[in-house]
């Protein structure tokens, strides 16, 4: 069975300024995730699925999802802020989505086969894509344990010169992840980088360290997981006008209880991506001299 691509698109892009997902970085208009569904195709997967807000679907289709529907199997899930365990509401002056846990929730009713997930706005390469499209068509052991894949990728690589990220931090020993600790507040400094979440205690990084991406491949039991997680932290925190329930967080949870394993593969290549407007000049050069490269033809879908 040929795997899936699941992409989280449901992000307004609040420190862009706009929807990112939707602006050209390509020579010839194309958006980041244009080459992420490349790649997927090359790498054999055979469905993609965004996960997208309703308001926004009617330009999303137009500009994205139709470039590609002749070409793949295209599939949409909406994340909507009111789509809630029973006995769970919205709490009042709540707008911000639940996180990327409850994005990859929309999707269950679409994916009944081995799948990735990725941010829409990142750049990942053609060799990941490689990497875990191999691994998601291996047989898993049948042994009560869940069996995941991620491609982490260097700190170093991610960081934004304009401002703060968001990256799961990641242990791992002997070729399988250990932990991973969300952390949203680094920033880049000389020295490497730094994690300012509590300004008082700054957490201090070389910047060598392996980091998630949201670049993970799971099999369909993930939702089950997920879902007594979301309920978990909706319980703890769901009156917050601003928590989010955070995949990789929830991975590192399944890891030290004992329910999954997660291996680490490793990859060549090079990630990129925009989270600040400033970014967009260094994403767009990057794009071009893969072009130039041969990596990728000068227009994906023409």
């Amino acid at each position: 069975m040929k795997p899936t691509l699941l992409i989280l698109a449901a992000g307004m892009g609040s420190r862009y300024g706009g929807l990112k997902q939707l602006d050209a970085m390509g020579p010839s208009g194309e958006v980041v995730l244009d080459y992420s569904v490349f790649d997927a195709l090359r790498a054999g997967f055979g469905k993609v699925v965004f996960v997208i807000r309703r308001e926004f679907e009617d330009e999303f289709r137009a500009k994205v999802g139709d470039r590609f529907k002749d070409r793949i199997r295209v599939e949409y899930a909406f994340q909507d802020l009111h789509d809630l365990p029973a006995g769970f509401t919205v709490p009042e002056g709540r707008t911000k989505p639940w996180g990327t846990a409850h994005a990859v929730l929309a999707a269950e009713s679409c994916i009944q086969e081995p799948f990735l997930m990725i941010n829409a706005d990142d750049f990942y390469g053609r060799d990941a894509f490689e990497k875990i499209a191999a691994d998601l068509t291996q047989p898993r052991p049948e042994d009560g344990v869940s069996h995941y894949s991620m491609v982490g990728f260097y700190l170093k690589n991610t960081l934004s010169e304009f401002g703060s990220v968001a990256r799961g931090v990641c242990v791992t020993k002997d070729g399988f992840l250990s932990s991973v600790t969300e952390m949203t507040k680094i920033f880049k400094t000389e020295a490497g980088a730094e994690n300012r979440e509590d300004p008082e205690h700054p957490v201090a990084l070389t910047g060598e360290e392996v980091v998630s991406m949201n670049y993970f491949g799971f099999t369909p039991d993930i939702f089950g997981h997920l879902r007594q997680a979301f309920t978990a932290f909706l319980s703890e925190r769901g009156g917050e006008e601003k928590s989010e329930c955070y995949v990789p967080k929830e991975v590192d949870s399944l890891i030290q209880t004992g329910q999954a394993d997660v291996r680490v593969l490793e990859s060549t290549g090079k990630w990129f991506g925009v989270t600040y407007p400033e970014d967009k000049a260094q994403v767009v050069a990057a794009i071009q001299a893969l072009v130039e490269a041969g990596e990728y033809p000068t227009s994906l879908w023409g």
